[in-house]
């Protein structure tokens, strides 16, 4: 699992105390100290006759950045478990009744919650323009919370040490399958579908004469009878199969929506390292420019030097060759 199953199977001989405060403290801080941190507080346990909680907070693992973010949400915020877990069992609940109108509300309900708490997360942690790898691992973390009760009781604790991701939400149109209900019978007993009821007429003795003068009448009335809830049970089948349709559509529209938005993010964030790379592009030229400028500035002024040399050396040639007056 994402938290850690060792040292939290540690804390059952140790002072678990000390322990949630040291992991408090370690999955909230900054990851950059955590290793020098966690020493600290497991030495200070066994300086105080802790060997146990010692031994589990050196045990707690160093979480990464996204885990990190998400920590620090759940920490600051810790109401945001609930709402995923609260969403997700109404998400669970639309796919079971195979409500597609629902499902659909729900869906753009899931993609509003979790856009609104990567965004909360990541302006929580400082990171303004963070890489797009991990927004995507905060994106996974909690859309598999919301998925996965489990994930989101991790997720509340506050120390996940690394992104959990899941595939699929949970529920589909397998989890709404199962036996047609039984037609009620008009004595209030249910029957197995399509098979016809005996009723309590038939079941009734009666003398030979009158059977033979009944048995065309009920012959018709089960034949109709039949029929009728043969035409129901083709009818609940055609229902229940059209809502499962739907509800594969609207898994699919999600899908798709997510596929879109990753692909949004990509391309923004590709355009943003071109035009990064376009400005550096940019000064590199200036900066060439200059130094072409500097260089023929530098040439010209070598020339003119060049030139004074020459003039000095003839002036103290003439001056040499001069005679001396006497």
């Amino acid at each position: 699992m994402a938290t850690d199953n060792a040292a939290r199977g540690a804390e059952t001989e140790a002072d678990t105390g000390l322990v949630r405060e040291a992991a408090a403290e370690l999955y909230a801080g900054d990851p950059a100290g955590f290793i020098r941190r966690r020493g600290d507080l497991a030495a200070q346990a066994r300086a105080a006759g802790e060997g146990a909680a010692a031994k589990a907070i050196a045990g707690l693992r160093k979480p990464t950045r996204s885990a990190w973010v998400v920590n620090r949400l759940v920490r600051t915020d810790p109401g945001v478990a609930s709402r995923l877990t609260a969403l997700g069992d109404d998400l669970r609940a639309a796919g079971r009744s195979l409500d597609g109108r629902r499902l659909r509300e729900l869906s753009q309900a899931r993609r509003d919650l979790i856009a609104a708490l990567t965004r909360q997360a990541l302006t929580g942690a400082g990171l303004c323009d963070p890489a797009e790898a991990l927004r995507e691992e905060v994106i996974a973390t909690l859309s598999a919370a919301l998925a996965d009760p489990q994930v989101a009781a991790e997720l509340a604790a506050g120390a996940l040490v690394r992104p959990v991701e899941r595939s699929g939400f949970g529920f589909g149109p397998s989890d709404a399958d199962g036996p047609l209900p039984a037609t009620p019978s008009p004595t209030g007993k249910r029957a197995a579908p399509g098979r016809p009821e005996r009723t309590e007429q038939a079941e009734r003795p009666g003398s030979a004469r009158g059977e033979r003068q009944r048995a065309g009448p009920r012959e018709t009335q089960r034949e109709r009878a039949g029929q009728k809830r043969a035409d129901r049970d083709r009818a609940e089948r055609e229902r229940a199969r059209a809502a499962r349709e739907q509800a594969k559509r609207a898994q699919a529209i999600a899908t798709a929506e997510r596929m879109i938005d990753a692909a949004t993010r990509a391309a923004a964030a590709a355009q943003s390292a071109e035009r990064a790379c376009a400005e550096a592009v940019r000064d590199l030229e200036q900066q060439l420019d200059d130094a072409h400028d500097r260089l023929a500035g530098a040439k010209r002024t070598s020339r003119a030097a060049a030139a004074a040399l020459r003039d000095a050396r003839r002036a103290l040639d003439r001056l040499q060759r001069a005679p001396v007056s006497r």
